[in-house]
């Protein structure tokens, strides 16, 4: 019997096998956007390093939300330390705080990029995970289609969304809504110039544009993306 969809995705994003011994992962990206000032953030591109954790959700992010500090998404609780370590900022409950708000602060869009950019790193790989529902539906414009329905446990922008893939099997769209700025915004998050970094193949510029019924507008760009490295890396610190 021919593999399903995900078994192809994943083993054309890890044509060595590695991941499933990886425990964290680090990355140089560029990350910006306009849906940002919609609460009223800077949407220019800043460059920061995100250390990934390759078995729960939590991620660090140096250079966040100024040079020298550091954010750090563990589930539901974001943090920032400043240059000397100190927790300068801690928030529980931190999804329904920026669902909420109007005006974010740094801990609610450190909430916001700790999420989706940990989803991003670990996209197919932890949709093998327990708790993990998803169905391959029909062929759309070329492209293969997974449904993926995330458990509750997982933090990312909606419970149910769609990811298409090539017919190399790499991830090139994935639709979803962006439940923290509301039910109204959906996108459509374009994947593309994949490269092979640190042993992975993956796409190494993002762009999410916004959707009006069925259909993607060209424009203006929500959020905007750039992967300049990736590799395996130290397992994270404990929380502290």
């Amino acid at each position: 019997m021919a593999p399903d969809l995900l078994a192809r995705a994943v083993k054309a994003h890890d044509p060595l096998g590695r991941f499933s011994s990886v425990r964290a992962l680090r990355a140089e990206v560029r990350v910006g956007g306009n849906i940002l000032a919609f609460r009223f953030r800077s949407p220019s591109a800043r460059r920061v390093t995100v250390h990934v954790d390759a078995r729960r959700p939590r991620l660090l992010m140096t250079g966040f939300p100024q040079p020298g500090w550091c954010g750090e998404m563990a589930g539901d609780v974001v943090r920032i330390r400043d240059d000397a370590g100190r927790v300068v900022g801690e928030r529980h409950h931190a999804r329904s705080v920026a669902s909420s708000r109007v005006k974010w602060d740094a801990l609610d869009e450190m909430h916001f990029l700790g999420y989706a950019l940990w989803n991003y790193a670990l996209t197919p790989f932890f949709f093998t995970w327990p708790g993990f529902h998803t169905e391959e539906l029909p062929a759309q414009d070329g492209l293969q289609r997974l449904r993926v329905r995330f458990p509750s446990g997982i933090p990312t922008h909606s419970a149910e969304q769609v990811f298409h893939f090539n017919e190399r099997n790499l991830l090139v769209r994935l639709d979803y809504t962006a439940e923290v700025f509301g039910s109204r915004w959906r996108g459509a998050h374009f994947c593309g110039e994949h490269r092979e970094l640190g042993g992975f193949l993956v796409p190494t510029h993002r762009k999410v544009l916004p959707k009006l019924g069925g259909r993607v507008l060209p424009f203006p760009a929500a959020m905007e993306g750039w992967v300049e490295s990736l590799g395996e890396a130290e397992e994270l610190p404990a929380e502290r």
